[in-house]
């Protein structure tokens, strides 16, 4: 997930150049086209992560995170995933720009209003833990896909990621991988053997929609 975060992230860079063989040059996005994508990927972040809870689950980075400390302290998941992004916000400023940290904070703000709301208009109950780890991260892969291609991340544990990668060329992909094995490893005093597994499949099925479904040669929106 991480890698083609990176290689959309230099694509929106480029002002000029060539398109791949038989596809157009890419269009900018409109504001109007932003704010509406903003609204979509926040939205199935948050599903995504209600779906989680609702299957008292958890999944790698700051979501992760989030979703762990809303069990001990039960504090909203939305509130906590704005609180541990705050630092990562720096990151994102050194190591990728301001118009990409200003989009990222947007977001973060999204999801945090939206995850307050969400439960207001829509009742989930728990669901089978196979169906919520698979659906509810595929739902967070979807939303994150969705902000990068127009140039925001989820913020979190990805632009650190991003930026140990410009700084000191320490892999991005592994690092993101160390980063989610401690989150979920941190959950075997809370969640019991087979939560854990799930919540691995539910850490795959969100990078797996990164991995899928997003491929630079295909889209030069931006």
């Amino acid at each position: 997930m991480l890698q083609s975060l990176i290689r959309l992230l230099n694509r929106q860079t480029l002002e000029s150049g060539n398109p791949p063989d038989g596809l157009s040059p890419g269009i900018r996005h409109s504001l109007l086209e932003d704010v509406y994508a903003f609204a979509i990927g926040c939205s199935l972040v948050v599903f995504g992560l209600l779906l989680l809870k609702s299957t008292g689950l958890v999944t790698g980075g700051v979501a992760g995170m989030a979703l762990l400390l809303s069990y001990i302290t039960n504090w909203s998941v939305g509130t906590l995933f704005m609180l541990i992004n705050l630092p990562f916000f720096i990151f994102a400023w050194l190591g990728m720009g301001l118009r990409f940290t200003i989009k990222t904070i947007v977001a973060s703000v999204g999801i945090m209003v939206i995850s307050g709301y969400m439960p207001m208009v829509v009742e989930l109950r728990a669901s089978h833990p196979l169906y919520g780890s698979v659906f509810g991260g595929s739902l967070m892969g979807l939303g994150i896909l969705a902000l990068a291609r127009h140039g925001a991340g989820a913020g979190g544990t990805g632009v650190l990621c991003l930026y140990l990668q410009r700084k000191n060329g320490i892999n991005a992909g592994k690092t993101q991988m160390v980063i989610d094995a401690m989150v979920i490893s941190s959950s075997l005093f809370y969640l019991n053997p087979g939560k854990i597994l799930y919540s691995i499949l539910s850490a795959a099925a969100m990078s797996a929609v990164m991995v899928s479904y997003h491929k630079p040669q295909r889209y030069l929106g931006h």
